[in-house]
């Protein structure tokens, strides 16, 4: 089991019946109740499944439709002045204007942020570009960047007031597969003296970043906890069978199907489930990807039950 952190009080997020209604009656989040401690904490689900309006909530930047939260003590409706001084947000869409350098860019955002002492502004614009991996490319334009660099732009800027709590949404979405490791080694790199609320529809991000995670679906946590506890009953139930291509959809018929691969042989299928009878069936290691789609899986079935 992963070891978790102490509780830090200055830093822990508290979330007791939050709920989001939008316009024309659309429920984003319905009575959520979560704990978030130091360190980095994963929230996991599909897209539509309030991820988004939660990290938004928690920003400050959007007003919930009832409950509470607190961030390190202060309170989301009361003192959200004092909030806006602990947190980094990266939001998951954000602009950058092309015709500037990183250095620019960042100097502009601090001065939004009213750092107006020079040499302060400096010494914050020289750090996050640092902590980022951004240094040697501080005077290029941003319309030179890759993805992946504006990625990491987009966490310098989240990065100027040495936040407490950085807010993270989506931030390995459309990236390779080498930056996205990149993205992940920085993430840890960052966590040490903080909290990171990460968010992503990508599970492989949390299975190798994550401390603590919550599966959220439809406004609502299906599960958080640890990896470790989000695996544990999931042993015994993973099987992979090898079959010809023909067998595919009579497989997705009587299993439930995690994943399909090719083999030297022709193909295999990733099977979750309580005693798959097959005579090619062997047993596997149970992933997080398994665990994440048994949970979405018993989830639509006991909503169907309903």
């Amino acid at each position: 089991m992963v070891e978790q952190r102490p509780t830090d009080t200055a830093r822990a997020i508290a979330i007791r019946g939050l709920r989001k209604v939008y316009p024309g009656g659309v429920v984003a989040i319905r009575g959520l109740d979560l704990d978030i401690s130091s360190g980095i904490f994963g929230l996991l689900g599909p897209n539509g499944s309030g991820k988004t309006t939660l990290m938004r909530i928690l920003a400050t930047l959007l007003e919930p439709t009832a409950g509470e939260a607190t961030i390190g003590g202060h309170s989301l409706r009361r003192d959200k002045q004092a909030i806006r001084e602990l947190l980094g947000y990266m939001p998951q869409e954000f602009g950058f204007y092309p015709f500037l350098t990183a250095y620019e860019t960042l100097d502009y955002f601090a001065l939004l942020s009213r750092v107006n002492n020079r040499q302060d502004r400096e010494d914050r614009i020289q750090r996050a570009l640092q902590r980022s991996h951004l240094s040697d490319v501080a005077h290029r334009k941003v319309g030179t960047f890759s993805g992946g660099m504006k990625q990491r732009l987009g966490i310098a800027q989240a990065l100027l007031n040495d936040p407490r709590l950085l807010i993270v949404d989506e931030p390995t979405a459309g990236l390779d597969p080498e930056e996205r490791v990149r993205q992940r080694n920085l993430f840890a790199e960052l966590a040490g003296d903080r909290t990171i609320l990460l968010s992503t529809h990508i599970v492989s991000d949390i299975a190798t970043s994550a401390e603590r995670l919550a599966i959220l679906h439809q406004g609502q946590v299906l599960f958080t906890g640890t990896t470790s506890e989000l695996l544990a009953p999931m042993q015994g139930k993973t099987w992979i069978i090898d079959i010809a291509d023909e067998e595919l959809s009579r497989m997705r018929e009587e299993y439930f199907v995690a994943g399909v691969f090719r083999s030297a042989t022709g193909m295999q299928v990733r099977v979750v489930g309580e005693g798959v009878a097959h005579p090619r069936a062997y047993q596997a290691e149970p992933t997080v990807d398994d665990a994440y789609v048994w949970t979405m899986q018993q989830k639509a079935t006991a909503d169907d039950l309903e």
